[in-house]
């Protein structure tokens, strides 16, 4: 199987950028049904669960946008890339790296989410 890394990790910027009804639809292009993401704030799985934690990030960060920082770098199906939160000014508050693994289909089944750059009272 060849597995297309970046393509797995612009669905997964794609969908946490998403609002609105748009969200369901990124999330559900990028993970599997009983995809997962866990990061040392949030342990949430399956669609609904990652569509509800997307939109409470963009409640605490209204305007935010993620971007990938750095290149993507992948093996077999686990794929790791580094990301910032960026404020509408372009300042980026929060940054970290996650590592990501992808499904048969492409879509992701789970994510380890790392903060390497959080904001005090995040």
């Amino acid at each position: 199987m060849s597995v297309n890394y970046q393509a797995a990790v612009e669905g997964y910027f794609t969908a946490w950028n998403a609002s609105g009804e748009a969200l369901a639809k990124a999330v559900a292009d990028a993970w599997t049904e009983e995809g997962t993401y866990t990061d040392p704030l949030s342990d949430v799985r399956g669609h609904e669960e990652i569509a509800g934690l997307i939109e409470a990030v963009h409640q605490q960060f209204p305007g935010f946008r993620f971007r990938p920082l750095g290149t993507v770098d992948g093996h077999h199906r686990t794929a790791r890339f580094g990301w910032e939160l960026v404020s509408p000014d372009g300042a980026a508050p929060v940054a970290g790296f996650d590592v990501i693994s992808i499904a048969e289909d492409g879509r992701i089944e789970g994510v380890s989410g790392f903060l390497d750059r959080v904001p005090a009272g995040a």
